[in-house]
């Protein structure tokens, strides 16, 4: 599996990453080919190769040639829906966009089809969106990670006026991700960058298992004290070995649901992938009494968990992180008992039995036709799959 992993020490941005992938091996050509896909005229692509401090970095710049129309999120969803693009590329830019201006609205509190804004109408992010996005396509990223993302300080002029750092579109986007503050004096997250990485990660922590097989820095605009680019890493998944499997666990801490709705979301969770669902009890802020909510899941179906948390729970931040989950080899046997007969889950590490383990629900089926005690038939049927395994 072709994995990507994102080493944002000075944040993100749209050139940003679009400089990482063409480092990293991306045809400048073939990315112009693909974005010529799109009605849109009026741009260009320029690319530099520069340092920011002592490291070697690709600087990726959209230079706009005509004027541009004011665009709003219906427009751009028709630009992507008449264009030449691969559909996949197609939909998942239009996701991205979507991710944009559902945090504009929500911070400038107007609907979604009132956004009509610089920085989403601009062209230069379209092209950075759709050329991500399209990027990670031409190069087969499978599967992105980021590390967490440092959002700098101060202040930033936009077409709202003078706004803090991070923006406030910015920081609805990271909601529930990882952040850390910083005294960069700068703008380190864009509400652009933190689209992409959050529309295109499917997990946000440490480096996973992977060969690297290329290095790329992205350059971002601006030249500050530390070097300030984003670091791609390239490569393929490390080999995990018989019963390892990487997972993502989320979780979230809650003080003020209606402990009702617990049973409603973790069928729920379990309904949209979850492998395992737990909650546990915890001290909050001012000493509150809450409950820690965790999902553990595949990584192709963290967004249908985290949508299930957001929606079904109080929750305004879900964490997010990968795992490593080590399981026993695992096999079924049906077992005759003197109650009828039971399923009966094996165990085995390095080919030695270590569980045996009776089905519940089968052992109480039992116990309720036969009236026996339920601890009976559970005994009997680890007793009769014991010996079963010694005669093999």
């Amino acid at each position: 599996m072709r994995v990507a992993y994102l080493d944002c020490f000075s944040g993100a941005s749209g050139n940003m990453l679009l400089g990482a992938l063409i480092d990293c091996g991306l045809d400048p050509g073939d990315l112009e080919s693909a974005l010529s896909g799109l009605d849109v005229k009026g741009w260009r692509l320029r690319t530099e190769r520069l340092r920011r401090g002592p490291i070697d970095c690709i600087l990726v710049e959209v230079e706009v040639t005509e004027r541009q129309p004011e665009r709003r999120f219906a427009d751009i969803l028709g630009l992507l829906e008449r264009s030449s693009l691969d559909p996949r590329v197609a939909q998942r830019s239009g996701d991205v966009f979507r991710r944009l201006v559902e945090a504009e609205a929500a911070v400038h509190g107007v609907p979604i089809g009132e956004v009509h804004f610089h920085e989403v109408g601009a062209v230069d992010a379209i092209v950075d969106i759709v050329g991500a996005v399209a990027g990670f396509h031409l190069l087969g990223i499978e599967r992105a990670i980021c590390s967490s993302l440092p959002l700098g300080s101060g202040w930033v002029e936009t077409e709202h006026g003078r706004l803090p750092i991070p923006a406030p579109a910015t920081a609805k986007l990271l909601e529930g991700y990882p952040t850390y503050g910083g005294a960069a004096g700068a703008e380190l997250v864009t509400p652009t960058g933190a689209a992409l990485v959050t529309g295109l990660c499917d997990a946000f922590g440490a480096m996973p298992a992977m060969t690297v097989r290329r290095v790329g820095y992205g350059a971002g605009s601006k030249d500050l004290p530390h070097p300030n680019c984003l670091r791609m890493f390239l490569g393929d998944a490390a080999e995990l070995g018989p019963g390892v499997e990487s997972l993502v666990l989320l979780e979230t801490n809650l003080d003020d649901m209606n402990p009702e709705f617990y049973e409603h979301v973790v069928e729920r969770l379990f309904e949209a992938g979850a492998l395992d669902v737990f909650v546990t009890p915890i001290i909050m802020k001012k000493s509150r009494p809450g409950s820690l909510l965790t999902a553990l899941a595949p990584h192709e179906k963290q967004a249908e968990v985290m949508g299930i948390l957001f929606r079904e729970t109080t929750t305004l931040g879900v964490r997010v992180r990968e795992v490593m989950r080590h399981c026993l080899e695992r096999a079924w046997i049906t077992v005759a008992t003197p109650f009828g007969e039971v399923q009966v889950k094996v165990g085995k590490w390095e080919g030695q039995v270590i569980t045996i383990a009776p089905e519940y629900e089968d052992c109480r089926r039992r116990a309720r036709e036969t009236g026996a005690p339920l601890k009976d038939i559970y005994e009997q049927a680890r007793a009769a799959a014991a010996a079963a395994l010694r005669r093999r």
